[in-house]
């Protein structure tokens, strides 16, 4: 029966067996250090010429990074070890000898590693990620079922947008037009009309020709929706779910964020309540700071880190202007020239991480929504059902899942946040 690394502090002093493959190997003469992974970690592994056969150290020696093995030995706790521990190998079975590996222990250029990006994330540093955004996926889904959010899965294909943009991918339906979802909001509304509080979690896809560091062309969004709800506690359940997710990040992926080399102080912070300034505040801070902004337009990338610099954890900007914002969301009484919408804008640069907003209830300025965005009315008539039948006050909010990890994992790019990033320039491998 194999071991996993994962779990080797539960064997120290026994004889365990690894499938593995080898990262990289060292020698001094008569030992080698072979370093393994299995994909649930990293341990070296200690061959000793005089306690094996010389089949297997010569086995052992004529490995290539990247070959595959079965390693057999005894664990052994050891505080110089990255690990904590290494393994004293007895006997060693190569199952394939990898031809010479193309992403050798150097430094590559960008687009090298992502015409290789199938072998890439078999380094240290992108199974980190990889492992950080699964457990912020954990944690988001986690927190929402204790909370009695039901998952419900929306199409991937529509007949609309969501938001009436023209950033679509076109695709032929039969003999009908069909689009890539951008998101599954409208249809978590019509989910939380049948059972409350609802998510979903899956792809969306936005055809922007943007080549920024914050934008994939697909992409991955938490979308909870929620009956009942209005702003005030949508802003309270999204600070809620995040701080749970950053404080369960800094437990669990201790490991993967220190080879990242990520100051985890900033993401201590990181505790509701959250900071709320409105977007006219939010000018006034921008202009005070010398950057020039009309009320009436929206945040770019250094609007929303200036803004971001002056706190220590992620703040809500809330009461966007009602014309640059999607057509579902619902005007302030008091004040119909703003929504009752929130951008959650991450700190150190990281920008929006979560938008959402109070949807409208009344079916009279939906109708007038709809003829304001020059919207098909056809193509939204089950979304009028909604507020035809048992409309009620009703919130929600999106999530993205690769600008959250590159927040919390302190990356430069959202490239590394997926494991096969789609880009402008980007469908291979």
């Amino acid at each position: 029966m194999l071991t996993t690394i994962g779990n080797i502090s539960d064997h120290v002093g026994e004889s365990v067996r690894l499938g593995a493959w080898l990262y990289n190997k060292r020698s001094s003469g008569k030992i080698q250090f072979l370093q393994l992974r299995d994909g649930t970690g990293f341990i070296q592994g200690v061959l000793v010429k005089s306690k094996v056969s010389p089949d297997i150290w010569e086995a052992a020696s004529d490995l290539t990074q990247e070959s595959s093995l079965y390693a057999e030995g005894t664990v052994r706790a050891d505080e110089r070890a990255p690990s904590g521990y290494e393994l004293d190998i007895t006997s060693l079975e190569v199952i394939q000898k990898a031809e010479e590996y193309p992403i050798s222990l150097k430094e590559h250029g960008v687009e090298f590693l992502m015409d290789h990006r199938h072998l890439w994330i078999r380094s240290p540093r992108q199974r980190a990620v990889l492992r950080i955004r699964a457990e912020i996926t954990r944690a988001i889904q986690d927190w929402l079922d204790k909370e009695n959010f039901t998952l419900v899965d929306p199409p991937v294909l529509t007949p609309s947008s969501c938001e009436g943009t023209t950033n679509l991918f076109h695709t032929k339906y039969f003999d009908e037009d069909a689009y890539l979802t951008q998101s599954g909001q409208l249809y978590m509304e019509a989910a939380a009309m049948a059972l409350g509080r609802v998510y979903s979690f899956g792809p969306t896809f936005r055809a922007e020709k943007s080549k920024t560091r914050r934008h994939l062309i697909e992409f991955w969004m938490i979308e909870p929706e929620m009956a009942f709800v209005d702003h005030e506690e949508n802003l309270r359940i999204q600070e809620n779910m995040l701080s749970h997710v950053v404080q369960h990040v800094l437990k669990e992926c201790g490991p993967e964020l220190k080879t990242l080399g990520r100051d985890t102080a900033p993401l201590e912070n990181v505790k509701a309540p959250f900071p709320r300034i409105t977007y006219d505040e939010a000018v006034e801070l921008l202009n005070r700071e010398g950057m020039e902004f009309q009320w009436g337009e929206d945040f770019g990338a250094p609007h929303e880190t200036k803004i971001a610099e002056t706190f220590d954890r992620p703040v809500f900007i809330t009461h966007y202007p009602t014309d640059i914002k999607a057509f579902y969301m619902k005007p302030d009484p008091s004040r119909p020239e703003v929504v009752l919408c929130a951008d959650l804008i991450a700190p150190e640069g990281y920008g929006e991480i979560i938008g959402g907003s109070q949807r409208i209830d009344d079916p009279a300025l939906l109708e007038e929504r709809f003829i304001q965005h020059r919207l098909d009315r056809k193509d939204y008539e089950w979304y009028m059902d909604l507020r035809k039948y048992g409309t009620v006050p009703h919130s929600g909010f999106g999530l993205g899942l690769e600008r959250t990890v590159a927040w919390i994992a302190g990356l430069d790019h959202v490239r590394e946040t997926i494991p096969f990033p789609r880009m402008l320039n980007r469908l291979y491998p």
